[in-house]
């Protein structure tokens, strides 16, 4: 999963058209109302009144994107339906990626959660608190379709230049097979290499692939093989927040059992998988 993306953070809330700079609206968006309060439903504590503050970071669709003004998504949707429950509105704060490795953002109080396509690893549970899995995730390679490159081990033995996103397990991955790749900050970016030419492939997660070969204007790519690293996605919390967490676990299974997790995956990613959607708890 993701990256750092030039050390910037934004808040997503509102549209404002100022000299020719817009800023973009949260799929959901609030201010302080209510009665002021830090404590939701169930007690749970928010760093700010009337509000379930999110850390992601953008662009990663489908799981979240800038999409018709708006942050959509997969994930994003998903922390709607925990907001819902605890009777708040999701506000969304774009940051780095590397501040979710570290928990910086939760330990500082900016934000509640982080929800952003990760993937739990035991080196990022030592920093936050992950929920239950909600989404079994592989990798993917892409090239253009007149590469003839057939697999990973065709694109190592062909010593093609590689690319993935920086900070990700999948540029851990390509590592790992002996690859140099050439790191990219965003997924936008990466699949810009590819259609640049700085790289003839690239390496990173199968359902971001999935949503570019939906696009006309990626017609000339496909992909080469899928590779199953094992990985599945958690949102995160402050270690200790088991409040908070508690309050996800639910909403995740809930989604599950009444189907609208269907509903949603089938909206923002694809046919329905059942095995993607019902990974084991780690």
């Amino acid at each position: 999963m993701k990256t750092p993306s030039g050390r910037r953070t934004r808040t997503l809330a509102a549209i404002t058209v100022t000299a020719g700079l817009v800023l973009v609206a949260a799929c959901t968006s609030s201010d302080n109302g209510g009665s002021g309060s830090k404590t939701a439903a169930g007690g749970v504590q928010l760093v700010k009144a009337g509000q379930l503050t999110t850390c992601t970071h953008l662009p990663y669709p489908p799981f979240q994107s800038e999409i018709n003004g708006k942050v959509q998504g997969f994930d994003v949707s998903m922390i709607d339906l925990v907001a819902k429950d605890l009777g708040v509105k999701q506000q969304i704060l774009d940051t780095p990626f590397e501040n979710f490795k570290t928990g910086a953002f939760l330990n500082s109080g900016e934000c509640d959660l982080a929800a952003a396509g990760m993937t739990i690893t035991a080196e990022r549970k030592k920093n936050v608190d992950f929920s239950d899995p909600y989404f079994d995730a592989t990798q993917a390679l892409m090239v253009g379709k007149d590469s003839g490159i057939t697999s990973l081990a065709d694109a190592k033995a062909k010593k093609v230049k590689l690319g993935a996103q920086a900070q990700t397990t999948g540029e851990d991955y390509a590592k790992s097979q002996g690859f140099d790749p050439v790191s990219f900050e965003s997924s936008d970016a990466v699949l810009n290499g590819l259609r640049t030419g700085q790289v003839k492939a690239v390496v990173i997660d199968y359902p971001v692939v999935q949503g570019w070969l939906k696009d006309k204007a990626n017609a000339a790519y496909k992909v080469a093989g899928q590779i199953n690293t094992g990985e599945q996605y958690g949102f995160t919390v402050k270690k200790g927040n088991t409040k908070l967490l508690a309050a996800v676990n639910k909403a995740i299974k809930d989604a599950k059992a009444d189907g609208t997790y269907k509903k949603l995956y089938e909206k923002w990613i694809g046919p329905y998988d059942a095995s993607a959607a019902s990974p084991s708890a780690s």
